[in-house]
């Protein structure tokens, strides 16, 4: 019996050995990642949180705090499922609906 362990022991060591290691990873392996798995999770959040949103108005309302709190459970998710470029996880959540600032190059040929 112990032999038995040795030898799967070590064909195990010498498989994990004949494996090469991936340590890159391509675009496009974010790219199905994205697809695949996190836009249906994405999905399901902007769901129930758009669900758990109504329910909290009756708490919301009264605190004026309606804005804050469906920007934290429906806009951000929204924006990170369907406003993000896909694979692109390095995305700053807040940017949708904002217009960049007037660069120097742009506000001096409007000046012209």
């Amino acid at each position: 019996m112990k032999r038995k362990w040795i030898v799967l022991l070590a064909a195990m060591v010498i498989f994990i050995s004949a494996v090469p290691a991936r340590a890159d990873i391509t675009q496009s392996d974010l790219v199905v990642l994205d697809v695949a798995l996190i836009r249906p999770v994405g999905i399901v959040s902007v769901v129930v949180g758009t669900a758990l949103f109504i329910l909290s108005l009756p708490v919301s309302i009264p605190s004026g705090s309606v804005g804050t709190v469906a920007n934290s459970l429906v806009k951000e998710s929204f924006e990170y499922t369907f406003i993000r470029p896909i694979g692109d996880f390095d995305y700053e959540l807040g940017t949708w609906g904002k217009e960049a600032p007037p660069s120097p190059e742009n506000s001096g040929a409007a000046e012209k």
